[in-house]
């Protein structure tokens, strides 16, 4: 990050700043605690009296309190409230807020408003975003959610935490060389958007009100949270390219196809209470300064009810580092808050929004706006109120043994068996075993990127030793490897082991935010100390992989030594145990990869600064992820094995969808190959058609286990559009679910989907079009699939 220093001296004074804040709790009253602003008792010794104040008035709704709140106020007391550690206004018995909080996957440190100390010394660490992805599993992001919010609320009860969390990343990974794809949910839109939506409603919803959608601005919050980084952000540090300065040229295609669609169904269906917008530029222009993306599209179309804020010093970047427009600190502020800016995490707001309100370049009706749409926020969480079904969460609710539990089941669904020559997993218990590797040992390594401190680390030596007899040898003293110093004492291990345990891969120092990868091979030495252990061992290798994303493993996946490859992405705090689960046989691993596993060679065909997702013919560049690639990979996006085998029937599908058109709808025309003649309707723009239940697609599919062990299978479901059509994907995920089968047994798994969003196609112009003609259904992989034809069909009332 070209301000890491920066941020240093940021951080570390919003640190103080959140001390403060939170004696709002614990010390400004006579030691009495307070979990709510409008508490009598509270104003009564703050010397005030709160009937004066019409924003603690419960009769009233959230929109006219906060109104009433942002009218007492000053301008240059406004002005302190539109910055991450907001000052309060001591004369309204308004305290200090620190909103910058952050719960990727449990309740982090690295947001000024969250801190352990002795009370309170860690929370429970799920896996890294991108391993609870490979479980395919909506239930368990959404109990994930849950878990975490429950553990938000009741360090906020205590003192420890704000009520707003800046979490889910829900960018779509375009290309893994990027360093903080383990934040996300993969390659897929769909998959990305299914995670955003589950997650958030696990960290937001209160029990009882989650369908409540006649007023969305009344509609309680557990905790808000918030979808980041809008938009087409995923790139760092890549050579002379940096997030501060990038300008990402992306096609209209592929914005609205890819890189906002997660937000759409994060804001519509999740109903988010907040998205940040990111530092890069979008075709010159910052996405925290571009009124057509904050207030045109995630206010007005998508209706956000919440507030927008900037990434940590994104006015700094826009007008130090992009010096957009030239503008001066006070056009700057003014053009952002028009933008639809609400929020700002940094110090340009109170460093000038005060001298460009009173210069005539911003109207305080704008402050007043973005004010009101924070704190009715604010009101939603309880800060004002309390939410009373949340006042008892405290300490017994954070690191309790459900939740740790949890965090073990989530490594285990996540694990992806990717080799399993002759069934050698899962070992039997109780035999010699060497480890060996630089995350052999592993313990902070397993949490990755946005970590808070965890309950309790259970590493795989911990782990493995409690099941047989292990004799352990680093063989690299770090992931970087830089040495074969110690080798030999993990090959000495090997020699007379029954079984090889190898653990390899890569930690922050090689891909974290500020830091994107050069090439997707194995650190240092590492693939050196893998050939060179299996070749002496004794018993059979298996291979354990530790990474955020993708790993040229084609050595090991063809060595005939090399008897099993596990990836286990960043597994959390229970990540020895889960490995120990999974390789021992306690647990099936049923995981699926959420990326495509590219060869090595694939980031010399384009650079990382290339935002086309299509190929580029005319440049020589491939296309990006399963969508648009179509060349060899190590393992394919969604690939995973299990200890048993499962065979799929399909029962019930619907073979056509016929809709009528009137004489208003139009029908569109497509680019289709010169061999291949077009229909008299091509197609038709999706927002013109119905969509009712008339055009529904729904099938069942029976999931057989006709192996030896029960297990879990993720049914994956996939469109295949009409042959000949130029331009668009060659296959989209449009749903999938994962489902338990006993062996032996069989489950029925049923979909139901709406043809104008799974069967759409994205033009180069971005209208959404229903192609005409016969697309294909296909559920699950090359392997082991089934399809069916569904013809869609346009005539004339």
């Amino acid at each position: 990050m070209g301000k890491s220093f920066g941020f240093v001296l940021f951080f570390l004074s919003v640190l103080s700043i959140v001390s403060e804040c939170t004696r709002f709790w614990t010390n400004d009253y006579v030691g009495k605690s307070y979990s709510h602003v409008c508490d009598e008792s509270r104003y009564a010794m703050l010397g005030l009296d709160m009937k004066r104040f019409s924003f603690c008035d419960k009769s009233l709704s959230y929109e006219e309190r906060a109104k009433d709140l942002v009218s007492r106020m000053s301008l240059e007391e406004k002005v302190m409230q539109t910055v991450n550690n907001a000052s309060g206004v001591s004369r309204l018995g308004l305290p200090q807020y620190s909103w910058w909080s952050e719960a990727l996957h449990g309740i982090s440190n690295l947001g000024p408003g969250v801190f352990f100390d002795e009370t309170i010394p860690g929370a429970t660490s799920f896996p890294a975003v991108i391993l609870s992805t490979a479980a395919f599993n909506q239930t368990l992001w959404k109990t994930i959610g849950q878990v975490v919010s429950t553990e938000g609320r009741a360090m906020y009860n205590m003192g420890h935490a704000g009520l707003t969390f800046w979490s889910p990343n829900i960018n779509v990974v375009r290309d893994t060389r990027w360093g903080r794809t383990q934040e996300t949910s993969g390659e897929d839109p769909y998959v990305v958007g299914e995670f955003g939506v589950n997650y958030v409603r696990g960290l937001q919803d209160v029990k009882g009100t989650e369908n409540n959608t006649k007023d969305l601005n009344s509609r309680p919050l557990k905790v808000s949270s918030c979808c980041k980084h809008y938009a087409a952000y995923d790139l760092d540090s890549w050579f002379e390219f940096d997030r501060h300065t990038f300008d990402a040229r992306v096609s209209v295609q592929d914005m609205t196809e890819t890189f906002v669609a997660p937000f759409e169904r994060c804001v519509k269906e999740g109903d988010v209470s907040s998205v940040m917008c990111s530092f890069n530029k979008i075709n010159g222009i910052p996405p925290c300064s571009d009124p057509r993306l904050l207030k045109g599209v995630i206010r007005d179309q998508w209706d956000l009810h919440g507030y927008i804020v900037s990434d940590c010093f994104g006015m700094e970047v826009i007008v130090d580092d992009q010096k957009y427009l030239n503008d001066s600190k006070e056009d700057a502020v003014a053009k952002t808050l028009q933008a639809g800016l609400d929020l700002e995490c940094g110090h340009y707001y109170t460093d000038a929004l005060e001298n460009s309100v009173k210069a005539g370049k911003v109207s305080q009706y704008e402050v007043d706006r973005a004010l009101k749409n924070l704190y009715v926020v604010l009101m939603r969480a309880g800060y004002f109120d309390g939410i009373p079904a949340y006042d008892s969460l405290g300490l017994k609710d954070i690191c309790a043994d459900d939740h740790i539990e949890l965090a073990r089941e989530a490594a285990r669904q996540g694990i992806v068996l990717l080799k399993n020559d002759n069934g050698v997993l899962p070992l039997e218990s109780r035999i010699n075993m060497a480890l060996v590797g630089p995350h052999a040992n592993a313990t902070q390594v397993m949490i990755g990127n946005y970590a808070g401190l965890p309950c309790k680390y259970v590493s795989p030596l911990e782990a493995f030793s409690a099941i047989g007899d292990v004799t352990y040898a680093t063989g690299c003293l770090d992931a970087s490897c830089s040495n074969d110093t110690y080798f030999s004492e993990a090959k000495r291990a090997a020699k007379h082991a029954e079984a090889t345990i190898i653990f390899v891969g890569t930690d922050l120092s090689i891909e974290a935010e500020f830091i994107d990868r050069v090439n997707f091979l194995l650190p240092g030495n590492q693939t050196k100390l893998v050939k060179q252990v299996a070749k002496i061992s004794k018993g059979p290798v298996i291979l354990v992989v530790l990474s955020g994303s993708n790993i040229d493993v084609s050595f090991a996946k063809n060595n005939p030594k090399i008897s099993a490859i596990l990836w286990v992405g960043f597994p959390g705090e229970q990540g020895g145990n889960a490995i120990a689960d999974v390789v021992f046989g306690k647990y099936n691993p049923g995981g699926r990869l959420p990326v495509t596993w590219y060869e090595a060679e694939y980031v010399k065909m384009l650079p990382m600064s290339s935002m086309a997702l299509r190929p580029v013919k005319e440049l020589g560049y491939p296309g990006r992820t399963y969508k648009f690639f179509n060349g060899s990979t190590v393992y394919p996006f969604g690939y995973g094995m299990s200890y048993t085998k499962f065979s799929y029937s399909l029962f019930a599908p619907k073979n056509s969808i016929d809709i009528s058109l009137n004489k208003l709808q139009k029908c569109r025309k497509m680019a289709y190959r010169e061999d291949q003649e077009a229909p008299s309707c091509p197609a038709v723009l999706v927002d013109d058609i119905s969509c009712d239940e008339n055009s529904t697609i729904e099938f069942e599919v029976g999931v057989t286990n006709v192996g030896k062990m029960d297990g879990s299978d993720v049914v994956m479901v996939y469109s295949v559009p009409p042959f000949g059509i130029v331009g668009t994907h060659i296959k989209q995920v449009i749903g999938f679910q994962r489902v338990s089968v006993a062996a032996g047994a069989t489950e029925k798994v049923k979909f139901s989907m709406n043809a104008c969003k799974s069967l759409r196609i994205v033009d180069r112009t971005g209208y959404s079009l229903l192609p005409s003609g016969y697309h294909i259904i296909k559920i699950g992989d090359d392997s082991n699939s089934v399809s069916y034809p569904i013809q869609v069909v346009y005539s004339w009332i």
